[in-house]
């Protein structure tokens, strides 16, 4: 292990391949239904959870890891490595930042030798990872702590998220939107076109049909990059590999982007936004 562990939560979405390949520590977010906790990517498959979230008659909800459950982390990879960065998914959208913060002053006593940042990526899914993986990086080229955490905040205002809805159903049972615009865009058909920025969701477009909306994603990408090149992508789905394979093949004819990953949207994430949501992260090198 390098000098410089990272330590990220499972929002990020990374491939498992890459988690093992940089001995990335994932911090699961918890998922409870009917009492029961579930921890996101080690107690249910994505495909058990998109059937659970079909069948349920109450949402189930999502909680943050403990301080504990991070200290936990912190111990085990403290013993291997002189310091630790934490990344985690946006403050404004799950307390695992309180929580990874809390259990590094907790870690001050326990692990007085090492040092421990925690950095919120002001993002998730792969536009978090994306920050992660270029901490995963630096660290493996041997970088310091400082220098590591510089890296992943020189990603963080690069990184874009955009993702096409299958229905507003999901936000609004959770809350987050009227019930009235459910009824209004699941009658014309409208497909909302959602943007990951400044830690926040907000709606970017309305469009008509799906197929309309996907294709909607690649223009966005498009405008968004330019010609700024090489250029890192992932497309992340939920419950809709079809959509994802048709949407990967798009970006590899025009893009030939130096990174590519195909990966499933995260359970706890999926609770908000149910099946069928398709999106892209993506960042351009300068």
């Amino acid at each position: 292990m390098p000098s410089v562990a990272i330590v990220t939560d499972s929002t990020s979405c990374l491939p498992q391949e890459e988690v093992e390949r940089y001995g990335i520590e994932v911090v699961p977010v918890n998922l409870v239904y009917e009492g029961r906790v579930y921890r996101d990517g080690l107690d249910l498959t994505p495909e058990e959870f998109y059937r659970l979230l079909r069948e349920a008659k109450k949402l189930p909800t999502t909680s943050p890891a403990s301080p504990g459950d991070y200290l936990d982390v912190f111990r085990r990879v403290g013993e291997k490595a002189r310091s630790i960065l934490c990344i985690s998914v946006s403050a404004r959208l799950s307390g695992m930042f309180d929580s990874a913060r809390a259990a590094a002053e907790l870690a001050r006593e326990v692990l007085p030798r090492t040092a421990i940042q925690v950095l919120d990526s002001g993002t998730a899914a792969m536009a978090q990872g994306f920050v992660v993986l270029a901490a995963a990086r630096a660290a493996r080229a041997g970088k310091g702590l400082q220098e590591v955490m510089e890296t992943a905040t020189r990603i963080m205002p690069r990184v874009e998220l955009v993702a096409v809805l299958d229905t507003l159903h999901y936000l609004a049972r959770g809350g987050r939107v009227p019930k009235v615009a459910v009824w209004a865009t699941s009658l014309l058909q409208i497909k909302p076109i959602l943007i990951l920025s400044g830690g926040e969701v907000g709606l970017l477009e309305r469009v008509h049909t799906r197929k309309r909306a996907l294709s909607r994603l690649v223009v966005i990408m498009r405008e968004k990059v330019g010609e700024k090149r090489p250029l890192h992508v992932s497309v992340f789905h939920a419950n809709a590999l079809g959509d994802a394979l048709a949407l990967r093949e798009e970006i590899i004819r025009e893009f030939q982007p130096q990174e590519l990953y195909l990966t499933q949207f995260t359970s706890v994430m999926g609770v908000h936004t149910g099946p069928g949501v398709v999106g892209l992260a993506y960042y351009a090198e300068d």
